[in-house]
């Protein structure tokens, strides 16, 4: 038998865009156990609740983290109407499913930046995030922000976009589809690209489901469950399939990922197309009482929104359960087993965002 080392991986490395420290166990180049140790960024935001009025919170919900932060606001809304009895104006909805697939959108396309800078392909990595600069400019048009969007709020939205506006950004999306086209051939069909995804890290069906794996993660192993398809916001009046593979490597999480950026832009298109006419936001009075659980698709996966109110201006409870966190489990199942040139690829197949699991 091979000695064994163990090598320190993170926090800080070339290819990590989140503080994830892991401790290899090594047999030559093979990885036979990954040990995590998670704990950096600590922020007390869900301590915030008891301080900071439950209206005021949401702007602390969107700092949970910057790539996903519309969801965030957008899912802790969502569960204070619900314990609130709040029956948000349609259009509202609307424009949060439109904005919530924006982010998708833009996230995806940071991810896949991020992955081809992990395997060196930096021509690539720049072509994923211009194009995501241009959904950043839509975000900025429509909201005034670039990261943190503050559109959200108890009872619908702050602002609103009109038919031109739609109409624009539909346009920008058909002139996209034909760029993201062309950057998808090189993710799928490039031989270098292949070699590097296709057979590494593959995370079966049935250890998906056990390791409780969400999103691209578990669709990419067979499992066809997206929270959207619960109907929140406007999803069920929305036409969509769940998006999966059977294959469970990481270019099947890749292939995922990329027809997720294809169908977010057709959700779009048809939540541009029914929007009804109605007003943005309702006058919220009094204070929320009891509790309610949320649930919503976050670009990684299911996350999860719980609150508590007391009939006064300060919850008593938010808690937040993440995707990243959900998947971490899933993440050391396909290190074992893999070369050590792999683990940066396989760390980012799971999108991790360290901010969002440890607030």
């Amino acid at each position: 038998m091979s000695a064994r080392s163990i090598v320190p991986f993170g926090p800080q490395h070339p290819v990590l865009p989140e503080p994830i420290h892991l401790d290899l166990v090594l047999e030559d180049e093979t990885v036979i156990e990954a040990i995590p140790s998670i704990g950096f960024v600590h922020r007390g935001l869900e301590k915030l609740v008891e301080k900071k009025d439950f209206q005021d919170y949401v702007y602390v919900a969107e700092r949970i983290c910057g790539i996903c932060s519309f969801i965030h606001g957008m899912g802790y809304c969502s569960a204070i109407e619900s314990t609130m009895g709040i029956e948000v104006p349609r259009r509202a909805e609307y424009l949060r499913t439109i904005w919530g697939e924006m982010s998708r959108i833009h996230s995806h396309l940071l991810w896949l930046g991020l992955l081809a800078d992990a395997f060196g392909f930096e021509s690539l990595f720049m072509q994923s995030w211009k194009l995501r600069e241009k959904i950043l400019d839509m975000f900025e048009m429509t909201t005034g922000g670039r990261v943190i969007f503050s559109v959200n709020q108890i009872g619908g939205v702050k602002r609103d976009m009109d038919s031109d506006t739609l109409k624009l950004f539909i346009k920008i999306f058909d002139d996209m589809k034909k760029e993201l086209t062309a950057l998808t051939k090189a993710f799928l069909n490039d031989y270098s690209v292949n070699t590097r995804l296709k057979g590494v890290g593959i995370l079966t069906k049935e250890k998906a489901h056990e390791l409780g794996a969400v999103g691209p993660m578990m669709r990419s192993s067979g499992i066809e469950i997206d929270t959207r398809k619960l109907g929140y916001s406007a999803y069920n009046e929305l036409d969509f399939q769940v998006i999966t593979s059977p294959v469970g490597d990481s270019y099947a999480r890749t292939e995922v990922r990329i027809n997720e950026i294809f169908q977010s832009i057709e959700i779009i298109r048809q939540a541009a197309q029914k929007i009804p006419d109605t007003e943005l936001s309702l006058v919220v009075k009094g204070f929320p009482s009891g509790e309610y659980f949320m649930r919503a698709e976050q670009p990684r996966g299911e996350a999860i929104y719980y609150v508590k109110g007391n009939g006064t201006k300060f919850l008593d409870r938010v808690r937040v359960r993440t995707p990243t966190f959900a998947n971490l489990p899933s993440m050391l199942e396909v290190l074992k087993g893999c070369q050590l040139a792999d683990v940066p690829t396989l760390i980012l197949t799971i999108d991790p965002c360290i901010s969002c699991t440890e607030r």
